[in-house]
Formats: C-alpha cells, sequence, structure tokens
C-alpha cells in the first residue's frame, strides 16, 4: 500500500535554505513519476518539480533555487530549497504515480498518489 509522507518544512527567513523529504512508508516504491507541488493560500496548487523517468524538470519560478532528487535505495524523494524567499511560502506536498509523461509532469491530475503536505514558511 502506497503512503507518501513528506517532512522537513519549517519557519526560514529569506534567503535561507530548507530540504523536503518525501518517503514510500508503504514500500510501495516503484514509481517512473514523482513531483513536488505547493499551494499558498488563496492560490491554486503548482507544480514546483518533477523527476520522471529520471529527468528532471522545473517551473520558472525555482529553477536555479530549487533542486529534485531521489534516493531509490531508501524510498525518498528530495527537494533542496535554496535563496527561499516569501513566495515560496505554501504547504509543499509530493505526488507519484507509475505511468506519465514528461511534459505534463506539472498538471496534478496526472498523480494518482498524495503525501498529506509540509508547511514552508519564509519571512522576509
Amino acid at each position: 500500500q502506497v503512503r507518501l509522507e513528506e517532512s522537513g518544512g519549517g519557519s526560514v527567513q529569506a534567503g535561507g535554505y530548507l530540504r523536503l523529504s518525501c518517503v514510500d512508508s508503504g514500500f510501495a516504491w516503484s514509481f517512473n513519476c514523482m513531483a513536488w507541488f505547493r499551494q499558498a493560500p488563496g492560490k491554486e496548487r503548482e507544480g514546483v518539480a518533477g523527476i520522471i523517468y529520471g529527468a528532471t524538470y522545473y517551473s520558472d519560478s525555482v529553477n536555479g533555487r530549487f533542486t529534485i532528487s531521489r534516493d531509490n535505495g531508501k524510498n525518498t524523494m528530495f527537494l533542496q530549497m535554496n535563496k527561499l524567499d516569501a513566495e515560496d511560502t505554501a504547504m509543499y506536498y509530493c505526488a507519484a504515480d507509475r505511468v506519465c509523461r514528461g511534459d505534463t509532469w506539472s498538471d496534478e491530475r496526472r498523480y494518482n498518489f498524495w503525501g498529506q503536505g509540509t508547511q514552508v514558511t519564509v519571512s522576509s
């Protein structure tokens, strides 16, 4: 049974960094498609970064500041977030599925498995 759990969120000052983790504690790690999404208050959920069949994708707003990676041996996906600013404040979710396409990595409808989210708050 798939059970995605995020961790690593918290409060940080602008310019700081955080590292988010997403682990499949249900040990059903057979995903070819994984991504991080975020949702700020009053805004729609948006794709932040994806790792699709080994290739990585980023939204324009985080490209160059965030890095997505995964450790298959530990059933874990990471999001290293550097140079954080107030616009990065949001609830961050990991998402996964077994089949997807790179050109739709940021479409939340493509993912059937989701974590509960971890809050990131950046103060200016």
